[in-house]
């Protein structure tokens, strides 16, 4: 049966740190519920590369944002997955609400990405589809990127194992190793990396995400294990270990503005006072 490979839209995601000596025990317990993603299968290390390019503000208020571990926050970032010319470049906007994970995200080509990043609109021939939902996160990013003046600030590499539910999206779980960083701030999705830094360099970031209740098997994974739930940002991690000064060109006027609209907005950075209200973000 084909896997479904539809973005979870709204999810619950939780992260442990393990060892790379116990993912082959994880990954036998795994193949008993769920199946390898198939963009793993054939792959060294069962895992294929994951690119992203985060965009922030100047006073790197996203990055603060999780720092801070405030419930409702967002990212905008890229998300793609090869340099070849035909290959999409997801525009995507994470957000968070209480413990919920919210997921919007539209495929772009990759030689309109310097336009839209400059705040071109959209032409129909930078899209691979028409379909309202992409047109509309697409929209929604453009908006926050102009509204809080954010700018591609670091490039972020990892490869990823995946595993999927057999029969739905509603399990996933995810092995990233190997990731990198660098400061970067020019408007393209760029693949190779020349002056990267490892971060969580002795772990594997394992990711759960589900979208109803917590799977019974994998209470009993947690427990068999001993795995432990930590915080595990790619982005704000790297900012954090290599210092903030190195992602940032400051402009005090544009510091300014940002700091104006997020106090306007209650502080809360558009994000509403409730999950029933939470798409104004989204």
């Amino acid at each position: 049966m084909p896997q479904d490979h539809h973005i979870q839209q709204q999810r619950f995601e939780l992260k442990y740190l393990i060892p790379e000596s116990r993912t082959l025990a994880v990954r036998d317990f795994l193949g008993n519920y769920l199946e390898l993603d198939d963009y793993g299968c054939g792959q060294p290390n069962l895992s294929y590369q994951v690119h992203s390019l985060y965009l922030d503000t100047d006073n790197l208020h996203t990055h603060h944002a999780t720092q801070n571990g405030d419930k409702n926050r967002f990212k905008i970032r890229l998300r793609y997955y090869s340099d070849q010319p035909n290959a999409p470049v997801f525009f995507e906007i994470k957000g968070r609400v209480d413990n919920c994970i919210l997921k919007r995200r539209c495929p772009v080509r990759r030689e309109a990405v310097p336009l839209l990043l400059a705040g071109q609109l959209p032409d129909p021939e930078h899209l691979f589809t028409q379909e309202p939902r992409h047109l509309g996160a697409l929209m929604r990013f453009n908006q926050l990127m102009l509204q809080f003046n954010a700018h591609p600030k670091a490039h972020n590499n990892y490869l990823r194992e995946a595993w999927v539910s057999p029969d739905n999206n509603s399990v996933r779980v995810t092995f990233d190793r190997n990731i990198r960083i660098e400061p970067y701030f020019n408007r393209n999705a760029v693949v190779p990396m020349t002056q990267s830094t490892r971060i969580y360099p002795d772990v594997v970031i394992m990711e759960v995400k589900f979208t109803n209740r917590f799977p019974n098997w994998m209470k009993e994974l947690v427990q068999c294990f001993g795995l432990r739930q930590y915080a595990a940002a790619k982005y704000s991690g790297g900012v954090a270990l290599l210092g903030e000064h190195h992602f940032t060109r400051r402009n005090p006027i544009r510091d300014r503005a940002v700091d104006s609209v997020v106090k306007n907005s209650g502080g809360t950075l558009f994000l509403a006072d409730s999950a029933a209200l939470a798409y104004q973000l989204l």
